[in-house]
Order: structure tokens, then C-alpha cells, then sequence
């Protein structure tokens, strides 16, 4: 991961909102309001991934020490992303650039069920299933 991504992506996160749906969402999306996750906190640092805040769903709880953190596409705009994701981001403008953030544990190399979107390294979006939520940043 590039320092310029890592500098905007550490930090503590909040679930601010939530944003909306895949056009083909799941089963585990808990459609219509999204997962029960607003308020919760991620904390993503270099050394410690931690999503214990989210306490409804243990599936997307992890403690990870020494985490991977990989951009696994780039999306120069938006129909690039959408023709992949089948997902229509409010706000998302024309010319945004998308990357998409994973995070693995550094012992087993599998990636964990939670994703990120990096806009234009302002805007932070986690996406649980096919479901999408905004983060606000709490502190770095």
C-alpha cells in the first residue's frame, strides 16, 4: 500500500451511516435498514487491525496483530467500479478514484469478510456483504 493510502486509512473509524446496497444484495445483508454496526469503531493501524466493536456480529469481529493491508483494484471512475460491483455509492462522482482495501491475517494469509473503499483519499466506506456504510474518522 502506497504511504499516501496508508497515511488517509490508519486510524480509529466510526460507522457514521449507512450508504445502501449492491443492486444484488445477499442473504447475510440485512436488508433494508443494513447490519446493525452505526456508532460502532474499527481501528486500523499498521501494527493492529481491530474490529471487536462490532458486537452484533461476531463474524465480522477480528483482533489481528501484523495485519495485510493490500489495494486489490484501482477504479479510475465510477462506471469502472460499478461495472464490478454492481454498486451505486451516493455521491460518487464521475472522475473519482476507488480503491479497494482488504485486510488479511499476516499468519494465514486469508482476508477477512470486511472491506473498504477508498475515495479519492477522503472518504472511507466499509462494506459488509453487499451493504455499504460511510465511516467518519475519530482520531489518526
Amino acid at each position: 500500500m502506497d504511504s499516501e493510502t496508508e497515511k488517509f486509512f490508519y486510524g480509529i473509524w466510526k460507522v457514521e451511516n449507512l450508504l445502501g446496497f449492491a443492486n444484488s444484495y445477499n442473504d447475510a445483508s440485512e436488508y433494508l435498514t443494513g447490519q446493525n454496526v452505526i456508532g460502532d469503531e474499527i481501528i486500523i493501524n499498521k501494527d493492529t487491525f481491530l474490529s471487536k466493536g462490532f458486537e452484533h456480529y461476531p463474524v465480522y469481529q477480528y483482533e489481528l496483530e501484523a495485519p495485510l493491508h493490500d489495494i486489490t483494484e484501482v477504479h479510475y471512475n465510477n462506471d469502472s467500479f460499478y461495472r464490478v460491483y454492481k454498486m451505486d455509492i451516493p455521491s460518487l462522482s464521475m472522475n473519482d478514484e476507488v480503491k479497494v482495501l482488504s485486510i488479511s491475517d499476516s499468519y494465514t494469509g486469508l482476508a477477512i469478510p470486511v472491506n473498504f473503499l477508498d475515495v479519492n483519499n477522503d472518504r472511507l466506506i466499509l462494506i459488509l456483504e453487499a451493504t455499504q456504510f460511510e465511516l467518519k474518522r475519530v482520531t489518526e
